[in-house]
């Protein structure tokens, strides 16, 4: 594949001819926002925040979905620029709760970060806001409808596991879409299996892992990276320290193919944290405590061992 050599912000890159404007740019350490681009999914421009001006473009084009060119030239800062992603932000922030102070995301919130970055604050108005609808079902999921910003990142990680999740969809239509389960269902009662892909790819606080919830805040934790030992992918996962405590165990992003999976996790969190939460499983649509053994599917393999060194005592 040949190379193309562009500017961006009066900055000369070469990169493959494949690249997006967004990948080029993280080139120069260029951070271009956007809120529904992940290298690892299926690319939208649903978010617009990503936009940027081309020279000899009469428009602002998404750099997350516009190829690169011999020679061209990219600014990703113009006042025009900037109006049109504080409109975003704006209109984003309208229909949002102001409740960052207590929200679990703040301080890795994508939407907080940018807002703060192009000065975009909460405002009173008598508009439409979010639905205040919210999922408790699950003991490690809580979705919150009134914080999703429709970026879609969830329903396309979630389809990327073909024919045994593919659980997030968008339903409804205009201002009343929202991101629903099967046919409407909860956490408990559809067919989610607890991976957490979801949780990992939001950008704000409408996923969030319901076993970290006020246990500590990103800024107040030491965290480091474990592989997960279950299986061949080893998914990666994050272990939240506080006062020298191990407390936490989260899903980092699956990459490079990597599914993960509530097993992994929950063999993670019994191998890694001083003082576990309960495991839960879900039986007949239903979310029912359950023994570590069970959780991580060892108690057939340690009746069967018990069995096999009864066997071996008797001979």
């Amino acid at each position: 594949m040949r190379n193309v050599t562009l500017i961006i912000d009066g900055q000369r890159v070469t990169v493959p001819e494949d690249y997006s404007i967004i990948q080029a740019a993280k080139e120069l350490d260029i951070e271009i926002p956007a809120l529904c681009y992940d290298p690892n999914l299926e690319v939208v421009s649903a978010c617009r925040l990503c936009l940027v001006e081309i020279e000899g473009s009469k428009k602002l084009e998404t750099s997350c979905s516009v190829k690169v060119r011999e020679g061209m030239v990219v600014n990703t800062e113009t006042e025009r620029v900037v109006k049109a992603r504080q409109d975003v932000l704006q209109l984003l922030l309208d229909s949002h709760p102001n409740d960052c102070l207590t929200c679990q995301k703040a301080g890795e919130c994508l939407l907080q970060k940018y807002a703060y970055r192009y000065d975009v604050k909460f405002r009173e108005h008598d508009g439409a806001m979010r639905p205040k609808l919210m999922d408790t079902s699950s003991p490690y999921i809580l979705k919150d409808d009134s914080k999703c910003i429709l970026c879609g990142k969830c329903v396309r990680t979630c389809s990327q596991v073909k024919g045994e999740r593919e659980v997030l969809a968008f339903a409804e239509r205009g201002y009343d879409t929202r991101i629903v389960l099967d046919a409407d269902q909860t956490f408990e009662t559809s067919k989610c299996v607890s991976c957490n892909r979801c949780v990992v790819v939001c950008p704000v606080g409408a996923l969030v892992d319901k076993r970290l919830i006020g246990k500590t805040r990103v800024w107040d934790a030491d965290i480091r990276t474990v592989s997960c030992k279950v299986c061949a992918y080893g998914c990666e996962f994050e272990v939240i320290s506080k006062k020298n405590k191990d407390i936490a165990v989260r899903a980092k992003a699956p990459s490079n193919g990597r599914p993960l999976c509530l097993k992994g996790r929950l063999t993670t969190e019994l191998m890694n944290i001083d003082n576990p939460d309960k495991p839960y499983r879900k039986i007949d649509g239903k979310f029912v405590e359950s023994t570590w053994a069970k959780a991580i599917g060892l108690s057939d393999i340690m009746e069967k061992i018990e069995e096999v060194e009864k066997n071996d005592e008797e001979k």
